[in-house]
């Protein structure tokens, strides 16, 4: 699986993206984000906010229970405005 990361969530984790193998027990975005968070202390300050953060699986914006497999791409970011 491919992570990418944008904006703070990026500065705050570190790297831009990571291709992760998937453990069999993480099934949704949620508990990806469960997954990720004890990677590293950037990454669980990054990610400890859910509510903050928006998601896309395969670049379709998706809620935070989506269902994910081991080829999608999951892209994590902050809200976006614009105008």
């Amino acid at each position: 699986m491919k992570v990418v990361y944008f904006a703070w969530v990026r500065e705050r984790v570190g790297i831009n993206y990571e291709i992760i193998e998937l453990p069999e027990d993480i099934k949704s975005i949620e508990t990806l984000l469960s997954f990720l968070s004890l990677k590293s202390p950037a990454h669980k300050d990054a990610l400890s906010n859910r509510k903050l953060l928006k998601f896309s699986v395969n670049f379709e914006f998706v809620e935070i229970t989506q269902r994910i497999k081991n080829d999608d791409e999951v892209a994590i970011f902050p809200p976006v405005t614009g105008g």
